[in-house]
């Protein structure tokens, strides 16, 4: 499961008494629900030198210290931007990434150990859109705490074809060998109301787009994916968000 643990589109903290976490986590252990993640603001942008930034680490430090005491894994991060609107393939080459790797630091540094940061791969001209660029913030910051959520919707949308088991099995040898199949925590299965490579986030209701079922198919029943956990982050076939009918779909799927 993914919640929010305070409005996405304000600064304003989490207000969680210690009496709403304990109810949380009776009710998610009696229900079985594990794992449980916090999906950050929309507002983040961790590459800010200034009052962006600044408020992104302490809303980034405020939820997983939140997530600690909630047992829940770790907060799924977009990254940001550095502002430029032509696409990098280097975050090296970008003038703010020194920003960016300072704010991550701090945030690590002042969280609990057992939480992640989870950084997700952008569908749009942000940081993430490659796999090389997560692959350099991983190896420049050095810590096991950061963790990768790749969303197939983003993947999409930043040209990835993994229509066939060989495209597949391409991209994870890829991204096994420049970021590590260890660090993957988690998969959102989203489809795209826009086409291969256009660079739009727009998410669309499972089997309502123009991502190949076979993408979900492949991540659902390979051996190397089949255990990560997924989220859907769909509208809904009512307009009222993720439902029961996208989880049967991504369900029918499994095979064995």
């Amino acid at each position: 499961m993914q919640i929010f643990s305070s409005s996405p589109r304000t600064w304003s903290p989490a207000r969680v008494d210690e009496k709403i976490i304990s109810q949380f986590v009776e009710l998610k252990n009696n229900l079985g629900i594990d794992p449980v993640y916090f999906h950050a603001l929309y507002l983040v942008n961790l590459a800010d030198p200034a009052s962006t930034g600044d408020k992104s680490v302490m809303a980034l430090i405020q939820e997983l210290q939140l997530a600690a005491k909630m047992n829940v894994i770790g907060s799924v991060v977009h990254t940001g931007s550095f502002k430029n609107k032509d696409k990098t393939l280097s975050c090296r080459d970008e003038e703010l990434y020194p920003s960016l790797l300072q704010n991550i630091k701090k945030i690590l540094s002042d969280t609990p150990s057992e939480t992640y940061l989870i950084l997700e791969n952008a569908g749009n001209r942000k940081i993430g859109q490659t796999i090389d660029q997560l692959a350099e913030i991983l190896e420049d910051v050095r810590d096991n705490r950061i963790r990768i959520c790749l969303d197939t919707c983003h993947l999409h949308a930043a040209g990835y074809n993994l229509t066939n088991k060989e495209l597949f099995e391409t991209f994870l040898e890829d991204f096994d060998n420049k970021i590590g199949l260890n660090k993957l925590e988690v998969i959102h299965m989203n489809d795209s109301r826009d086409q291969l490579n256009d660079l739009r986030d727009r998410h669309e209701n499972i089997g309502k787009g123009f991502v190949s079922m076979e993408v979900f198919n492949n991540f659902l029943n390979h051996p190397k994916t089949k255990h990560i956990p997924f989220i859907i982050e769909t509208p809904g076939f009512d307009g009222q968000g993720p439902d029961k009918k996208n989880i049967d779909i991504i369900k029918s799927l499994i095979s064995g």
